[in-house]
Protein backbone atom coordinates (compact mmCIF):
# COMPACT_ATOMS: atom_id res chain seq x y z
CA UNK A 1 0.00 0.00 0.00
CA UNK A 2 2.77 2.39 1.32
CA UNK A 3 4.57 2.04 -1.80
CA UNK A 4 1.10 2.58 -4.69
CA UNK A 5 0.74 5.83 -2.93
CA UNK A 6 4.73 6.77 -2.54
CA UNK A 7 4.75 6.39 -6.22
CA UNK A 8 2.23 8.44 -6.93
CA UNK A 9 0.12 11.23 -6.20
CA UNK A 10 -2.48 10.50 -3.45
CA UNK A 11 -5.60 10.79 -4.31
CA UNK A 12 -8.93 9.60 -2.89
CA UNK A 13 -9.27 7.24 -5.28
CA UNK A 14 -5.65 6.13 -5.29
CA UNK A 15 -6.03 5.21 -1.36
CA UNK A 16 -9.31 3.22 -2.18
CA UNK A 17 -7.77 1.16 -4.57
CA UNK A 18 -4.99 0.75 -2.03
CA UNK A 19 -7.32 -0.66 0.52
CA UNK A 20 -9.17 -2.97 -1.98
CA UNK A 21 -5.64 -4.26 -3.18
CA UNK A 22 -4.78 -5.15 0.06
CA UNK A 23 -7.80 -6.27 1.32
CA UNK A 24 -7.94 -8.63 -1.71
CA UNK A 25 -4.43 -10.11 -1.43
CA UNK A 26 -5.27 -10.67 2.25
CA UNK A 27 -7.72 -12.48 1.99
CA UNK A 28 -6.37 -14.82 -0.96
CA UNK A 29 -3.80 -15.09 1.32
CA UNK A 30 -5.81 -16.19 4.34
CA UNK A 31 -7.21 -18.44 1.87
CA UNK A 32 -4.20 -20.73 0.97
CA UNK A 33 -3.34 -20.82 4.00
CA UNK A 34 -6.92 -22.80 4.92
CA UNK A 35 -5.94 -25.06 2.58
CA UNK A 36 -2.98 -26.29 3.69
CA UNK A 37 -4.20 -26.25 7.27
CA UNK A 38 -6.88 -28.61 6.44
CA UNK A 39 -4.54 -30.77 4.06
CA UNK A 40 -2.50 -30.82 6.37
CA UNK A 41 -5.07 -32.08 8.82
CA UNK A 42 -5.62 -35.26 6.47
CA UNK A 43 -1.92 -35.83 6.17
CA UNK A 44 -1.53 -36.66 9.66
CA UNK A 45 -4.21 -38.65 9.86
CA UNK A 46 -7.25 -36.46 12.08
CA UNK A 47 -9.18 -36.44 8.69
CA UNK A 48 -10.34 -39.58 6.26
CA UNK A 49 -10.41 -37.42 3.68
CA UNK A 50 -8.45 -33.55 2.99
CA UNK A 51 -11.19 -30.67 3.48
CA UNK A 52 -10.00 -28.95 0.13
CA UNK A 53 -11.20 -26.83 -2.51
CA UNK A 54 -10.91 -28.61 -6.19
CA UNK A 55 -10.31 -25.33 -7.81
CA UNK A 56 -9.16 -21.38 -7.24
CA UNK A 57 -10.51 -20.81 -3.59
CA UNK A 58 -12.37 -17.30 -3.30
CA UNK A 59 -10.91 -14.65 -0.89
CA UNK A 60 -11.22 -15.22 2.60
CA UNK A 61 -11.26 -12.33 5.05
CA UNK A 62 -10.76 -12.22 8.48
CA UNK A 63 -13.44 -13.55 10.99
CA UNK A 64 -14.75 -15.81 7.90
CA UNK A 65 -12.86 -19.22 8.63
CA UNK A 66 -14.28 -21.97 9.97
CA UNK A 67 -12.86 -21.57 12.93
CA UNK A 68 -13.97 -17.81 13.23
CA UNK A 69 -17.87 -19.35 12.21
CA UNK A 70 -17.64 -21.31 15.04
CA UNK A 71 -16.71 -19.07 17.48
CA UNK A 72 -18.62 -15.89 16.85
CA UNK A 73 -21.67 -18.56 16.70
CA UNK A 74 -20.65 -19.55 20.81
CA UNK A 75 -20.13 -16.36 21.29
CA UNK A 76 -23.47 -15.33 20.08
CA UNK A 77 -25.72 -17.27 22.06
CA UNK A 78 -23.16 -16.71 24.87
CA UNK A 79 -21.53 -19.73 25.50
CA UNK A 80 -18.02 -18.22 25.41
CA UNK A 81 -16.54 -14.65 25.76
CA UNK A 82 -13.78 -13.34 23.48
CA UNK A 83 -11.42 -10.50 22.56
CA UNK A 84 -10.49 -12.44 19.35
CA UNK A 85 -12.35 -10.68 16.81
CA UNK A 86 -11.88 -7.02 18.26
CA UNK A 87 -8.29 -7.64 18.68
CA UNK A 88 -7.59 -8.21 15.58
CA UNK A 89 -10.26 -5.56 13.49
CA UNK A 90 -12.68 -8.48 12.35
CA UNK A 91 -15.64 -9.13 12.30
CA UNK A 92 -17.67 -11.86 13.48
CA UNK A 93 -20.40 -14.01 11.30
CA UNK A 94 -22.30 -16.53 12.28
CA UNK A 95 -23.22 -17.60 8.25
CA UNK A 96 -21.23 -18.22 5.65
CA UNK A 97 -20.86 -15.50 3.02
CA UNK A 98 -23.39 -14.91 -0.33
CA UNK A 99 -20.43 -14.37 -2.53
CA UNK A 100 -18.51 -17.39 -2.46
CA UNK A 101 -19.43 -20.54 -4.72
CA UNK A 102 -21.85 -23.13 -3.62
CA UNK A 103 -19.69 -25.58 -3.71
CA UNK A 104 -16.95 -23.55 -1.39
CA UNK A 105 -19.84 -22.80 1.02
CA UNK A 106 -20.47 -26.46 1.55
CA UNK A 107 -16.61 -27.72 2.18
CA UNK A 108 -16.49 -24.85 4.28
CA UNK A 109 -19.73 -26.08 6.32
CA UNK A 110 -18.11 -29.53 6.16
CA UNK A 111 -14.96 -27.97 8.06
CA UNK A 112 -17.37 -26.47 10.49
CA UNK A 113 -19.11 -29.82 10.90
CA UNK A 114 -15.49 -31.20 11.57
CA UNK A 115 -14.56 -28.67 14.03
CA UNK A 116 -17.47 -29.12 15.95
CA UNK A 117 -17.45 -33.44 15.78
CA UNK A 118 -13.70 -34.61 15.39
CA UNK A 119 -11.93 -33.74 19.27
CA UNK A 120 -8.34 -32.99 16.94
CA UNK A 121 -9.96 -30.57 15.34
CA UNK A 122 -11.48 -28.90 17.43
CA UNK A 123 -7.78 -28.36 19.45
CA UNK A 124 -6.44 -27.53 16.26
CA UNK A 125 -9.08 -25.26 14.99
CA UNK A 126 -8.92 -22.66 17.51
CA UNK A 127 -7.76 -18.79 18.24
CA UNK A 128 -4.57 -20.14 19.88
CA UNK A 129 -3.22 -22.29 16.95
CA UNK A 130 -4.07 -20.18 14.15
CA UNK A 131 -2.51 -17.47 12.19
CA UNK A 132 -3.20 -14.24 13.55
CA UNK A 133 -2.92 -11.91 10.03
CA UNK A 134 -2.14 -9.31 11.96
CA UNK A 135 -1.47 -6.27 10.75
CA UNK A 136 -1.68 -1.90 10.93
CA UNK A 137 -5.01 -0.85 10.70
CA UNK A 138 -5.12 0.53 6.45
CA UNK A 139 -5.89 4.01 8.26
CA UNK A 140 -2.71 3.75 10.12
CA UNK A 141 -0.87 2.56 7.01
CA UNK A 142 -2.40 5.73 4.73
CA UNK A 143 -2.14 8.44 7.45
CA UNK A 144 2.09 7.31 7.64
CA UNK A 145 2.12 7.20 3.81
CA UNK A 146 0.56 10.48 3.80
CA UNK A 147 2.77 12.01 6.14
CA UNK A 148 6.00 10.93 4.54
CA UNK A 149 4.52 12.37 0.89
CA UNK A 150 4.10 15.54 2.46
CA UNK A 151 7.45 15.87 4.63
CA UNK A 152 8.95 14.53 1.41
CA UNK A 153 8.18 17.53 -0.13
CA UNK A 154 8.60 19.59 2.54
CA UNK A 155 12.32 19.00 2.28
CA UNK A 156 12.51 19.75 -1.11
CA UNK A 157 15.82 21.64 -1.40
CA UNK A 158 14.16 24.77 -3.30
CA UNK A 159 12.24 25.84 -0.24
CA UNK A 160 15.14 25.87 2.06
CA UNK A 161 17.39 27.79 0.27
CA UNK A 162 17.52 31.15 -1.27
CA UNK A 163 18.20 31.90 -5.03
CA UNK A 164 21.84 33.15 -4.35
CA UNK A 165 21.87 29.85 -2.45
CA UNK A 166 21.88 30.64 0.83
CA UNK A 167 20.31 28.60 3.42
CA UNK A 168 17.27 30.44 3.96
CA UNK A 169 15.23 29.66 7.15
CA UNK A 170 11.20 29.88 6.98
CA UNK A 171 8.24 30.02 9.31
CA UNK A 172 5.59 27.69 9.20
CA UNK A 173 3.24 30.36 7.97
CA UNK A 174 5.75 31.32 4.96
CA UNK A 175 5.90 27.78 4.18
CA UNK A 176 1.61 27.73 4.14
CA UNK A 177 1.80 30.83 1.93
CA UNK A 178 4.08 29.31 -0.86
CA UNK A 179 2.55 25.74 -0.55
CA UNK A 180 -0.64 26.86 -0.32
CA UNK A 181 -0.04 28.23 -3.94
CA UNK A 182 0.62 24.08 -4.95
CA UNK A 183 -2.58 22.33 -6.36
CA UNK A 184 -0.97 18.80 -5.36
CA UNK A 185 0.37 19.82 -1.98
CA UNK A 186 -3.00 21.13 -0.64
CA UNK A 187 -4.60 18.45 -1.99
CA UNK A 188 -2.66 15.37 -0.07
CA UNK A 189 -3.12 17.36 2.81
CA UNK A 190 -7.08 17.32 2.39
CA UNK A 191 -6.80 13.73 2.22
CA UNK A 192 -4.62 13.81 5.32
CA UNK A 193 -6.68 16.36 7.45
CA UNK A 194 -10.21 16.52 5.68
CA UNK A 195 -11.40 19.44 3.77
CA UNK A 196 -11.54 22.43 4.64
CA UNK A 197 -8.43 22.31 7.02
CA UNK A 198 -6.46 25.61 7.40
CA UNK A 199 -3.10 24.76 5.40
CA UNK A 200 -1.06 26.50 8.21
CA UNK A 201 -2.57 24.82 10.95
CA UNK A 202 -1.68 21.17 9.25
CA UNK A 203 1.78 22.58 8.64
CA UNK A 204 1.71 22.98 12.21
CA UNK A 205 0.86 19.89 13.35
CA UNK A 206 3.02 17.83 11.15
CA UNK A 207 6.12 19.56 11.49
CA UNK A 208 6.41 20.16 15.29
CA UNK A 209 7.31 16.56 16.00
CA UNK A 210 9.58 16.54 12.78
CA UNK A 211 12.22 19.08 14.01
CA UNK A 212 14.18 19.08 16.67
CA UNK A 213 15.95 22.16 18.16
CA UNK A 214 19.52 23.79 17.09
CA UNK A 215 20.71 23.99 20.89
CA UNK A 216 21.23 21.16 23.30
CA UNK A 217 20.45 24.09 25.92
CA UNK A 218 16.85 23.92 24.10
CA UNK A 219 16.83 19.70 23.35
CA UNK A 220 18.18 18.56 26.99
CA UNK A 221 17.42 18.91 30.38
CA UNK A 222 20.24 19.50 33.00
CA UNK A 223 21.44 15.44 33.22
CA UNK A 224 21.55 15.44 29.07
CA UNK A 225 23.78 18.86 29.47
CA UNK A 226 26.44 17.07 31.46
CA UNK A 227 26.44 14.02 29.27
CA UNK A 228 26.30 16.87 26.43
CA UNK A 229 29.63 18.49 28.07
CA UNK A 230 31.33 15.10 28.32
CA UNK A 231 30.55 14.18 24.64
CA UNK A 232 32.75 17.95 23.76
CA UNK A 233 35.32 16.74 25.61
CA UNK A 234 35.47 13.42 23.89
CA UNK A 235 35.02 14.98 20.45
CA UNK A 236 38.02 17.61 21.18
CA UNK A 237 40.40 14.60 22.22
CA UNK A 238 39.31 12.98 18.61
CA UNK A 239 40.10 16.37 16.92
CA UNK A 240 43.30 16.15 18.67
CA UNK A 241 44.00 12.07 17.50
CA UNK A 242 43.44 13.51 14.26
CA UNK A 243 46.09 16.44 14.33
CA UNK A 244 48.52 13.87 15.53
CA UNK A 245 48.09 11.47 11.98
CA UNK A 246 50.61 12.07 9.61
CA UNK A 247 49.97 13.12 6.18
CA UNK A 248 49.62 10.57 3.25
CA UNK A 249 52.48 11.72 1.56
CA UNK A 250 54.74 11.43 4.60
CA UNK A 251 58.03 8.89 5.04
CA UNK A 252 57.10 5.37 6.51
CA UNK A 253 58.74 5.58 9.27
CA UNK A 254 57.50 8.69 10.43
CA UNK A 255 53.77 8.09 9.73
CA UNK A 256 54.57 4.60 11.89
CA UNK A 257 55.57 6.53 14.78
CA UNK A 258 53.00 8.83 14.55
CA UNK A 259 50.07 6.72 14.09
CA UNK A 260 51.66 4.56 16.92
CA UNK A 261 51.35 7.86 19.15
CA UNK A 262 47.69 8.69 18.28
CA UNK A 263 47.19 4.90 19.11
CA UNK A 264 48.31 5.23 22.48
CA UNK A 265 46.61 8.84 22.92
CA UNK A 266 43.48 7.35 21.30
CA UNK A 267 43.23 4.49 24.39
CA UNK A 268 42.96 7.29 26.93
CA UNK A 269 40.33 8.99 25.20
CA UNK A 270 36.93 7.94 27.97
CA UNK A 271 33.65 6.90 26.35
CA UNK A 272 30.94 9.57 27.06
CA UNK A 273 27.85 7.88 29.10
CA UNK A 274 24.92 7.29 26.83
CA UNK A 275 21.51 9.09 26.64
CA UNK A 276 18.44 8.14 28.16
CA UNK A 277 14.85 9.26 27.54
CA UNK A 278 14.84 11.27 30.19
CA UNK A 279 17.43 13.40 29.46
CA UNK A 280 15.56 15.02 26.58
CA UNK A 281 12.92 17.75 27.08
CA UNK A 282 10.63 15.97 24.66
CA UNK A 283 9.85 12.61 23.56
CA UNK A 284 9.81 13.35 19.83
CA UNK A 285 13.68 14.42 20.19
CA UNK A 286 14.63 11.38 22.29
CA UNK A 287 12.83 9.63 18.93
CA UNK A 288 14.42 11.33 16.65
CA UNK A 289 18.15 11.68 18.25
CA UNK A 290 18.13 8.51 20.26
CA UNK A 291 20.94 7.19 23.10
CA UNK A 292 24.06 8.98 20.88
CA UNK A 293 22.33 11.98 20.18
CA UNK A 294 22.45 11.71 16.36
CA UNK A 295 20.30 14.04 14.24
CA UNK A 296 18.31 12.08 12.65
CA UNK A 297 15.08 14.44 12.32
CA UNK A 298 14.23 16.36 9.16
CA UNK A 299 13.70 19.64 10.58
CA UNK A 300 15.80 22.40 12.89
CA UNK A 301 13.51 24.32 15.14
CA UNK A 302 14.63 28.21 16.21
CA UNK A 303 12.25 28.42 19.41
CA UNK A 304 11.46 31.88 20.49
CA UNK A 305 13.44 33.01 17.08
CA UNK A 306 10.82 34.41 14.65
CA UNK A 307 9.46 37.74 13.60
CA UNK A 308 7.00 39.45 16.69
CA UNK A 309 4.39 39.91 14.17
CA UNK A 310 4.82 35.75 13.26
CA UNK A 311 3.72 33.51 16.06
CA UNK A 312 4.14 30.45 14.11
CA UNK A 313 7.10 28.44 14.07
CA UNK A 314 10.58 29.35 13.03
CA UNK A 315 12.27 26.17 11.06
CA UNK A 316 15.42 25.61 9.27
CA UNK A 317 15.93 22.05 7.27
CA UNK A 318 18.19 19.21 8.85
CA UNK A 319 20.02 18.46 5.69
CA UNK A 320 22.04 21.73 5.99
CA UNK A 321 26.02 21.03 6.50
CA UNK A 322 27.48 22.46 9.77
CA UNK A 323 28.47 25.54 7.52
CA UNK A 324 25.18 26.50 6.19
CA UNK A 325 23.47 25.60 9.27
CA UNK A 326 25.87 28.34 10.90
CA UNK A 327 25.52 30.72 8.54
CA UNK A 328 21.81 30.03 8.66
CA UNK A 329 21.79 31.18 12.50
CA UNK A 330 23.91 34.38 11.31
CA UNK A 331 21.27 34.97 8.84
CA UNK A 332 18.24 34.66 11.43
CA UNK A 333 20.48 36.97 14.48
CA UNK A 334 20.60 40.01 11.24
CA UNK A 335 17.04 39.69 10.84
CA UNK A 336 15.81 39.66 14.67
CA UNK A 337 18.49 42.65 14.85
CA UNK A 338 17.06 45.06 12.57
CA UNK A 339 13.59 43.91 14.13
CA UNK A 340 15.62 45.24 17.45
CA UNK A 341 14.76 42.05 19.25
CA UNK A 342 16.62 42.32 23.07
CA UNK A 343 19.56 40.12 23.95
CA UNK A 344 17.93 37.58 25.44
CA UNK A 345 16.41 36.57 22.10
CA UNK A 346 19.66 37.01 20.25
CA UNK A 347 22.35 35.41 22.91
CA UNK A 348 20.97 31.48 22.34
CA UNK A 349 21.27 32.37 19.26
CA UNK A 350 24.71 33.12 19.01
CA UNK A 351 25.13 30.19 21.40
CA UNK A 352 23.98 27.94 18.69
CA UNK A 353 27.13 29.09 16.39
CA UNK A 354 29.54 28.90 18.94
CA UNK A 355 27.98 25.21 19.52
CA UNK A 356 28.55 24.38 15.86
CA UNK A 357 31.89 26.17 15.33
CA UNK A 358 34.34 22.97 15.77
CA UNK A 359 32.54 21.34 13.77
CA UNK A 360 32.61 24.27 11.10
CA UNK A 361 35.82 24.25 11.62
CA UNK A 362 36.97 20.64 11.20
CA UNK A 363 34.84 20.09 8.04
CA UNK A 364 34.69 23.32 5.99
CA UNK A 365 38.32 24.86 6.89
CA UNK A 366 38.92 24.79 3.33
CA UNK A 367 39.10 28.00 1.33
CA UNK A 368 35.48 28.47 -0.36
CA UNK A 369 37.01 30.00 -4.30
CA UNK A 370 33.19 31.46 -4.49
CA UNK A 371 33.80 33.89 -1.32
CA UNK A 372 37.68 33.76 -1.17
CA UNK A 373 37.94 32.67 2.47
CA UNK A 374 36.69 29.64 4.19
CA UNK A 375 33.65 29.02 5.66
CA UNK A 376 34.98 28.18 8.78
CA UNK A 377 37.02 31.48 8.73
CA UNK A 378 33.79 33.47 7.63
CA UNK A 379 31.64 31.59 10.98
CA UNK A 380 34.52 32.35 13.36
CA UNK A 381 34.72 36.03 12.76
CA UNK A 382 30.98 36.13 12.86
CA UNK A 383 30.51 34.68 15.95
CA UNK A 384 33.37 36.68 17.77
CA UNK A 385 31.18 39.99 16.20
CA UNK A 386 28.48 38.74 17.72
CA UNK A 387 29.90 37.47 21.07
CA UNK A 388 31.26 40.67 21.82
CA UNK A 389 27.79 42.42 20.66
CA UNK A 390 25.61 40.54 23.27
CA UNK A 391 28.57 40.83 25.75
CA UNK A 392 29.00 37.04 25.98
CA UNK A 393 32.36 34.80 26.53
CA UNK A 394 32.41 31.65 24.74
CA UNK A 395 32.03 29.64 28.47
CA UNK A 396 29.36 32.39 28.98
CA UNK A 397 27.38 30.96 26.18
CA UNK A 398 28.30 27.23 26.40
CA UNK A 399 26.38 27.53 29.85
CA UNK A 400 23.46 29.69 28.63
CA UNK A 401 20.02 27.86 29.55
CA UNK A 402 16.52 28.13 28.58
CA UNK A 403 14.25 30.17 30.95
CA UNK A 404 12.29 27.93 33.36
CA UNK A 405 8.52 27.46 32.30
CA UNK A 406 6.42 29.59 34.36
CA UNK A 407 2.75 28.23 35.41
CA UNK A 408 -0.14 31.33 35.42
CA UNK A 409 -2.45 31.32 38.26
CA UNK A 410 -6.27 31.96 37.73
CA UNK A 411 -7.44 35.59 38.20
CA UNK A 412 -9.30 35.63 41.17
CA UNK A 413 -12.64 37.00 40.63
Amino acid sequence: MSALIETATPTADLLREAEAAQSSLRGRMISQQEELDWEAYASYGLLDEALTYSGEPPEVQLGERAFEVVLARKVAVGHVGTAWFRRHDSRPITGLPARWPQDYRELVQRRIDAIESVAGIRLLEAPEYKRRWSSEPFQTQAEKALRGWLLDRLENRELWFSRQGHPSPRSVAQLADELGRDAEFVSVVELWRGKGVRLVDALGVLLEPEAVPYLAAYRLKDPGLRKFVDWQRTWELQRQEDAMRPAGDAPEAEKKAANARADKFAATIPVPPKYTSADFRKPSYWSARGKLDVPKERFIAYPGAGRATDPTALLGWAGWDHAQQSLALATIIAAREADGAPDDVLVPLVAGMAELQPWVQQWHAEVDPAFGQSPAEFTGQELAQRARQVGRSLEQLAAWRPPAATRGRRAKA
